[in-house]
């Protein structure tokens, strides 16, 4: 998978469009990841029964996005790219199709 934990991204498509954000999760069975800020929903939160005193509330959570509606923020050039990679030896490393730099570094 090209997007990984703790990468920068910038959301290309739907209600959030042009906003940055870090990754928190991937998921890659479903090819969804989860963005801190971007894609909130609102989420009824009940007050707890046993508890006097507690009222309820609602909470804003991050949802998932499809990884196909964001693009990568190069560390080095600071511009959404698209991932390419390259074979150094017997690692395998991720570089940046504008910069051509190392984006694992």
């Amino acid at each position: 998978m090209k997007i990984r934990k703790e990468d920068n991204v910038l959301v290309i498509a739907g209600k959030d469009k042009g906003k940055t954000g870090k990754v928190i999760q991937v998921a890659p069975t479903v090819k969804k990841i989860l963005v801190e800020g971007v894609n909130l929903v609102k989420k009824h939160v009940p007050a707890e029964k046993t508890k006097q005193g507690k009222i309820g509330q609602r909470i804003e959570l991050p949802t998932f996005l499809d990884i196909s509606n964001v693009k990568l923020v190069c560390p080095q050039c600071k511009k959404a790219t698209r991932v390419g990679y390259s074979l150094e030896g017997d690692s395998k490393k991720r570089i940046c199709k504008k910069c051509k730099k190392n984006i694992d570094e």
